[in-house]
């Protein structure tokens, strides 16, 4: 059976993850991967953003002010994710960009980049289409 090194690491300079976030890194770097987590700190910075989940095929930062809720947030994120695709297959939709999800006090922009996929988590008050066009830049 085949083993992975995996690591993990706190982060606390920027435009990194803020202090404390967790990084999960298993195999090589990618620069798309790289560059959106320049993004998504600058991201978490804005007024009701309550922080995200970036992930690839290799590695993955949790930068969450909920610390006891990162599970939660995690499963959310992704029932989110296969549900659009699901949804996108029975309906013959393209690709789908992001997708919003409002609750009653918080909402979630999920999305895909490349192998990359992104969740960020926020106040229902915090505006979101400036985010989509930040992280598509």
């Amino acid at each position: 059976m085949l083993k992975q090194k995996t690591t993990i690491e706190t982060i606390s300079e920027s435009p990194e993850p803020t202090e404390g976030a967790a990084v999960i890194s298993v195999g090589a770097e990618n620069s798309e991967f790289a560059s959106l987590t320049t993004s998504l700190a600058e991201i978490r910075k804005l007024k009701g953003v309550m922080g995200y989940i970036l992930r690839s095929n290799s590695s993955a930062i949790i930068d969450l002010t909920e610390q006891d809720k990162i599970i939660e947030y995690a499963i959310l994120s992704t029932q989110i994710s296969e549900s659009s695709l699901e949804i996108a297959k029975q309906f013959s939709l393209s690709d789908i960009e992001s997708v919003l999800v409002e609750g009653k006090n918080v909402k979630v922009l999920c999305m895909s980049v490349g192998e990359n996929k992104i969740s960020v988590f926020m106040e229902k008050t915090a505006t979101h289409a400036w985010i989509i066009k930040r992280i598509l830049l």
